[in-house]
């Protein structure tokens, strides 16, 4: 999961999110309509906002990505206004909103789906799904020992659906966990985590699912990765357990197919692996990472100047380490900021103008620098 769970962390999802409500704290006076401009969901500070438009109004809906001419978004929704119990994909033609309407789903609306994104040809997607073991939605596990656990469920492998619904191909088949799949800009290669080799590694693979290469290989989670603009490059997210105990309480977690969120940094490389280096040494939680349309920079989701675990607040940072600068101002949780393919505009999750519920919404912002 590229990991909305997080979210879970804050209101208990499932996905690459997650299904659960969890202990997010809920949005009220701090964040009301008051606190914001009078005519926009834009809270004091955002500079980098010009405007906002909401999309969804109600459930867990997050891990928006946009087709390649922009004409299009797929995102995860676990709205059971809309039918399902745990996260399915659905598409949305950009310009809609879903405060009274539905929009198409496009998974089978069967197991649970994760990690959508668009192909090249703008007329296909892919996804993970654990349907192939069960029709039913998996059961998502939060606290380990009174620590927040995420599941990486080895059901879940990588389809590619049309945009009617009907899967065309099946992209991994190997025992474990394969998801958290993205598509290079130039339209040649897919970035996905797998554990096949016995820890959660990222790995590169053609479109249609040939010649897969792993490209790193250090213990510890690395996921939720994306190419640069020019897909030279890649950002992640990792956990690096250091510690004796540090290794063998991951080991033994991920022996029963979890982990723990709470440690995260951001780490970047080549395209294939090489250059391999740490961006980030914030402390606490720092993920969904995406590339600025520069190249040069990246935003990113953190809690690390929270004391308590929340809020979650959009940062961006130079792809130097250095310059880091705080983008949203929220109480509660902002997340999985994506650019547009022209970089005119940032898609992103957040809690805010929920009513004081525990709701995740989709966002579109029009981006100036």
């Amino acid at each position: 999961m590229r990991i909305y769970y997080l979210a879970l962390l804050g209101i208990l999802f499932a996905g690459c999110k997650g299904d659960p409500k969890t202990e997010v704290p809920a949005e009220g006076a701090a964040e009301s309509p008051m606190a914001m401009s009078s005519d926009t969901l834009i809270y004091p500070g955002e500079k980098h906002f010009a405007s906002i438009r909401q999309i969804t109004f109600g459930a867990n809906n997050a891990e928006a990505y946009w087709s390649f001419d922009d004409s299009k978004v797929i995102f995860q929704s676990d709205s059971q206004a809309w039918g399902v119990e745990c996260d399915q994909m659905f598409l949305m033609n950009v310009g809609e909103t879903f405060a009274e309407s539905q929009p198409p789903m496009l998974s089978t609306g069967m197991g649970r789906t994760t990690c959508g994104y668009f192909l090249p040809d703008n007329a296909h997607i892919l996804y993970a799904s654990t349907h192939l073991r069960d029709a039913a939605c998996p059961d998502v596990p939060l606290r380990e020992n009174g620590n927040y656990v995420w599941p990486v469920y080895d059901s879940f492998d990588i389809f590619v659906a049309d945009l009617q619904g009907n899967i065309t191909a099946q992209l991994t088949d190997e025992p474990g966990y394969d998801a958290e799949a993205t598509v290079s800009p130039k339209g040649d290669k897919i970035v996905f985590t797998s554990d096949r080799n016995g820890d959660l590694e990222l790995y590169t693979m053609n479109l249609d699912g040939s010649d897969v290469k792993q490209i790193t290989d250090e213990l510890g989670y690395d996921g939720g990765a994306f190419f640069s603009p020019d897909g030279t490059q890649i950002i992640f997210r990792a956990s690096r357990p250091k510690t004796e105990a540090e290794i063998a309480e991951y080991k033994g977690l991920l022996e029963r197919g979890l982990v723990q969120p709470t440690q995260m940094e951001l780490f970047i490389c080549n395209a294939d692996g090489s250059g391999l280096r740490q961006l980030t040494y914030l402390g606490n939680a720092n993920w969904s990472p995406f590339f600025h349309p520069s190249g040069d920079k990246i935003l990113f989701s953190s809690n690390f100047e929270a004391e308590g675990g929340f809020p979650f607040n959009l940062y961006m940072i130079n792809t130097d380490g250095t310059g880091i600068e705080r983008v949203t101002h929220g109480k509660t949780f902002d997340a999985f900021p994506v650019f547009s393919n022209d970089g005119k505009h940032l898609i992103f999750s957040s809690n805010r103008n929920n009513g004081g519920t525990r709701d995740t919404n989709l966002f579109i912002a029009e981006w100036r620098d």
